[in-house]
């Protein structure tokens, strides 16, 4: 079956495009709920726990908060949003950027995570064509937007995404789908174990927190998912990408350098970049060395 489907695809190209560029934006019209929500489920839960155990009698369940429950909304008139009002990027440009009820401006970010997502998916699919990996390669390209931009919007990566991806990782590799268990293993301790020891390094000379446990747990995942060896190219780029940004943050727009600005989305950026062309950069460099 997969020997005809990969038969079908290199035959007839566009309609693996058509379909990862379609599905990347149904997957980023979903990532805007993801990002949107899972923060406010987890201060909510976390609030409801806290006043739990300082109250002697039990509280009252909280009403259903998740990922489908309530159904979308606009969030300044409560109408719901139809199936229609809700088709990626096509809706937004057919409502002018507005609720059809209210015409409040809805923001540009939604279609542009949908648009990012369907982008990003075509670019996987360009580097990798239709092999084994590719489906797990998608989403972890979605899963690393995902945690991106919840830490850029609230210095955060859940445990919620951020475990199962540590642990998908191992899984797949059991199979060898992008390198060998024992690496895979070896890079998910070595990722946390080496941030976690940078962290606890820097609280030590500078008595201040420079980066979260989320950052230890995404570089574990990358680990596993990637194995030991990608790890130095990975903190690398990232600690590049996150000095580059960071300053031109703080010159160009007059970031307060006291606040701190996430790792997570670097760290990500990086592991993507390593799971698309990591093979080739890590030939060149042995090849450099020789």
């Amino acid at each position: 079956m997969f020997n005809e489907l990969a038969l079908f695809f290199q035959q007839n190209p566009w309609f693996l495009f058509l379909a990862t560029g379609l599905l990347g934006l149904v997957v980023g019209s979903f990532l805007n709920v993801v990002v949107y929500r899972l923060p406010k489920m987890m201060a909510r839960q976390e609030r409801y726990d806290c006043q739990t155990l300082l109250n002697d009698e039990p509280l009252a369940p909280l009403p259903p908060f998740n990922l489908s429950v309530p159904p979308s909304h606009c969030p300044h008139c409560r109408h719901p949003i139809s199936a229609w009002e809700n088709i990626p990027i096509f809706s937004y440009l057919i409502q002018k950027g507005r609720c059809r009820h209210c015409q409040h401006k809805i923001s540009a970010r939604y279609p542009l995570v949908e648009l990012c997502a369907a982008i990003l998916a075509l670019m996987v699919t360009w580097q990798l064509g239709f092999v084994a990996s590719l489906l797990p390669s998608l989403l972890l390209t979605w899963t690393l937007l995902a945690l991106s931009l919840i830490d850029f919007d609230e210095q955060l990566l859940p445990d919620d995404i951020t475990l199962p991806l540590l642990w998908l990782g191992l899984l797949l590799n059991i199979f060898h789908v992008y390198t060998d268990l024992t690496s895979a293993v070896i890079g998910a301790i070595a990722g946390y174990l080496s941030l976690w020891t940078v962290y606890q390094l820097f609280k030590l000379i500078t008595g201040k927190e420079g980066m979260g446990y989320g950052d230890f747990k995404l570089f574990a995942a990358l680990g596993a998912w990637l194995g030991w060896q990608a790890l130095p190219m990975i903190l690398l780029l990232s600690s590049l990408v996150g000095t580059v940004l960071g300053v031109a943050l703080i010159v160009f727009r007059g970031h307060d350098k006291n606040i701190p600005i996430p790792f997570g989305p670097y760290l990500a950026c990086a592991g993507w970049l390593a799971l698309l062309w990591g093979e080739q950069w890590l030939h060149y460099s042995q090849y450099l060395t020789l």
